[in-house]
């Protein structure tokens, strides 16, 4: 796919995002915006691979969203995919509906219940190894936070993945450097990061997370691993695509704004998405 084609998507997508927050008055909008171009090139640049409507197909990729309040990302894209209806975004958040804030398995395409911090690498280790198990050629995703390098249980699920020689597991580390306290650097360094997964045996791939030709360049690297997973290293913005969001922790939740500023965020968003043929 072209580069102004998965650029207009992830437009599109941060329209349909705010639009979803904005109503709901509820989320977590820098966390959600940072993966717009992740998210984008994996489902609409070839990479993941599914069937248009069916959720449970056997063969399909499966995705986890282990910083569990991001999960709300896949929804606009599940239900361009067919997953569900466009109605559902309209009622987000809201008892009527079934997206909830955490995403959960009830939920079609939403491969695991997250929303404890470190968990879903675990998770998404056991479905790699049960599908090679199975014979399957299935691969499976999991988006972390750098938040969630604090937590052990990523390393210990990090030592089980190179053990079993895991190559059909690709991590993917939002790495907008914002936790909900101010800058990881400045908390608890994590730097150097790719130092740290190579020496836990990942190989590893490190991005602008908002440039479609690097997200490309690291995820064609998938189909050559072998015996080893791979963390693609994104650096991100937080709240990327909305200025008053931009590298602000303060957005990591929801925060409330006037008629006034919705409508030029709105209007702001609309322009960017109209601008690109």
């Amino acid at each position: 796919m072209s580069d102004d084609y998965l650029r207009k998507k992830a437009a599109w997508f941060r329209r349909v995002i705010f639009e979803m927050l904005s109503k709901a008055e509820q989320g977590h909008p820098g966390s959600v915006l940072s993966l717009a171009e992740v998210l984008v090139a994996l489902f609409y640049g070839g990479v993941f691979r599914f069937e248009n409507g069916n959720p449970l197909a056997i063969e399909r990729d499966k995705i986890i969203i282990s910083k569990g309040h991001a999960t709300m990302a896949l929804y606009p894209i599940f239900s361009d995919i067919g997953y569900f209806s466009s109605d559902e975004l309209d009622a987000f958040g809201t008892p009527e509906g079934r997206l909830r804030i955490f995403g959960n398995t009830t939920i079609p395409g939403i491969d695991a219940t997250t929303g404890s911090l470190g968990h879903g690498l675990g998770i998404g280790v056991g479905y790699a190894i049960a599908a090679k198990y199975d014979g399957l050629s299935s691969r499976v995703f999991v988006v972390i936070s750098e938040g969630e390098m604090y937590e052990g249980s990523i390393w210990e699920s990090a030592l089980a993945a190179a053990h079993h020689g895991l190559d059909n597991l690709v991590v993917i580390l939002d790495r907008n450097r914002k936790i909900i306290l101010g800058d990881t650097e400045d908390l608890t360094q994590l730097e150097p990061i790719a130092d740290k997964w190579e020496s836990f045996g990942f190989e590893t791939a490190t991005v602008d997370g908002h440039s479609f030709s690097e997200l490309d360049a690291a995820f064609s690297r998938i189909v050559e691993l072998d015996g080893k997973p791979i963390v693609v290293i994104a650096n991100t913005v937080k709240g990327k695509g909305i200025p008053l969001m931009e590298d602000d922790a303060n957005w990591h939740y929801w925060q409330s704004i006037g008629e006034d500023e919705v409508k030029c965020i709105r209007a702001h968003l609309k322009a960017v998405e109209d601008s690109i043929q």
